[in-house]
């Protein structure tokens, strides 16, 4: 069994997946994990695990550890239709990334100013259990994290 520890891409009140007003991430049906509520400003999104950066659109990216556990980092419900407006790339599809280091820089308040939520859900790919999913207390408090701090562990 593989353990591995998932951080929070930015900094913002930590919440359960289940309280994530979009019934696809909620329900655990991308799989599971917790989100971030990130402040209301310009922020840098960063790796939440070490590996390879699988996928990269404007408004999300999945990273894919060396023990094949892919993250996925989703900035905000429903951005992509803003094409890319509010969202600047830092890196390219198919790099090594380290944990921590800047991919995207999120405009969060663009995003409040168009009517979407700015929360950041944070899942393991196709994770169908959601008992393997250990949150971190500042998850299960509904309380301030760091970008970078403990999120929860994966177990696989």
């Amino acid at each position: 069994m593989s353990t591995t520890q998932v951080t929070a891409p930015v900094g913002g009140r930590a919440v359960p997946l289940g309280d994530v007003p979009d019934p696809v991430f909620s329900a655990g049906m991308v799989g599971y994990g917790a989100a971030v509520d990130p402040p209301h400003k310009v922020v840098d999104a960063v790796a939440p695990v070490s590996g390879k950066l699988l996928k990269l659109m404007p408004h999300a990216y999945v990273v894919m550890t060396p023990d094949n556990v892919g993250v996925l980092v989703h900035l905000g419900l429903d951005t992509v239709q803003l094409k890319g407006d509010g969202f600047r790339a830092h890196l390219s599809q198919g790099d090594d990334v380290a944990v921590g280091q800047v991919v995207i820089t999120y405009d969060v308040a663009s995003v409040v100013a168009k009517g979407l939520s700015p929360i950041v859900p944070v899942v393991v790919m196709d994770e169908r259990e959601a008992g393997n999913i250990v949150p971190s207390e500042a998850v299960l408090e509904g309380a301030q994290i760091r970008s970078g701090a403990n999120l929860f562990i994966a177990n696989k």
